[in-house]
């Protein structure tokens, strides 16, 4: 009988980066089923367009560079998904295709592909549409409006280049009660009031499309870590060192700063923590250094929102968290069996 040695690595599973990314796209699906149920047309037409925006953006890349296509292995698909979740519904499609393009060429192509990049993808598009439309990034519209399915927002359909039209008159048609037009987050930052934890956990509330509810992308994360498919060790430093922060600023003003629940389920927090901090390609690999990442994710995030001129810190938190990972990775390497760990000079 012969045998056939090969050098390492050995693949001993199934696993593989297409398998992983697809079980992540999957995960995600009930999370954009529940925005669509609460948007309607817009967070549908939304989702569909940047997704088909990014794939398109890749298979570009690919025959510009003269690469095989790498649609299928699903990371530009998670790319998409999760960056229309981060936009509000009544973001204009227009926009939508500028934040896809650049999320795929700036945040991923640039660096030479899947596994090169540095930052997340989905949160530099993000970053770059927050920076160049920055009225229509903050327009928001209430979940659950009465003709969700049956018309869009105003806003959606607006011509490239043109203004988006006012939507307060579009909201005052819809059969919604006490609508503010602002987010939990602005709603605490600048009137002191903060959104109760049953209207965060099952979606009531004004927010961006796919971070209403909290419970519904926990249990996802739960999905995910279960398979063995996500790091639960990284939302877990996030979303505890954000609950600690918070804590210990409740401690020191009682009066004007939130429960740490109201700092965990507000906001991108959860979806942050648990499907873009975990992004393979931009966190740690040391098993100390996973933990120092997701803890300097929470509590910049707390800090930002606490201290800083915008509502959000979540999208900030984690690409600087990204762009330290290397000096994390570096500093945290496990000392080699057999070896002593070398001596500072």
């Amino acid at each position: 009988m012969s045998m056939e040695l090969r050098t390492s690595p050995h693949q001993i599973s199934e696993r593989n980066v297409p398998t992983i990314m697809k079980h992540v796209v999957l995960s995600l699906l009930p999370v954009c089923g529940f925005s669509v149920w609460q948007y309607g047309l817009s967070a549908l037409a939304l989702l569909l367009t940047i997704t088909a925006t990014c794939l398109l953006t890749e298979r570009w890349f690919n025959r510009a560079s003269a690469q095989p296509s790498s649609i299928g292995d699903w990371s530009a698909t998670i790319t998409g998904v999760l960056l229309a979740l981060t936009l509000p519904p009544s973001f204009p499609l227009w926009m939508g295709v500028v934040a896809g393009f650049v999320a795929i060429a700036l945040g991923k192509a640039l660096f030479g592909g899947l596994g090169n990049n540095v930052f997340n993808p989905a949160l530099i598009g993000r970053a770059f549409v927050q920076a160049a439309f920055p009225v229509a990034i903050t327009t928001w519209v209430p979940a659950f409006a009465a003709n969700r399915f049956s018309e869009f927002v105003p806003t959606t359909l607006t011509a490239p280049l043109m203004m988006p039209p006012d939507v307060v008159e579009w909201v005052k048609q819809q059969s919604v009660d006490a609508f503010t037009g602002a987010t939990p987050l602005a709603r605490w930052k600048f009137e002191n009031i903060t959104a109760s934890a049953q209207d965060l956990l099952s979606g009531a509330v004004t927010a961006s499309t796919g971070e209403t509810s909290a419970l519904l992308i926990l249990l996802c994360g739960v999905y995910l870590a279960a398979r063995k498919f996500m790091d639960w060790r990284i939302p877990l430093a996030v979303l505890g060192s954000a609950a600690l922060t918070a804590w210990l600023f409740q401690l020191y003003n009682p009066a004007h700063f939130p429960a740490p629940t109201f700092v965990l389920l507000s906001g991108g927090l959860m979806l942050g923590a648990v499907y873009m901090a975990t992004d393979m390609a931009t966190s740690p690999v040391t098993p100390v250094g996973v933990w120092i990442y997701g803890a300097l994710i929470g509590v910049l995030t707390v800090m930002i929102r606490y201290f800083g001129g915008l509502t959000e810190g979540v999208m900030y938190a984690i690409l600087i968290g990204n762009a330290l990972t290397p000096f994390i990775d570096q500093y945290t390497q496990p000392r080699v069996f057999g070896t002593r760990q070398k001596r500072k000079p």
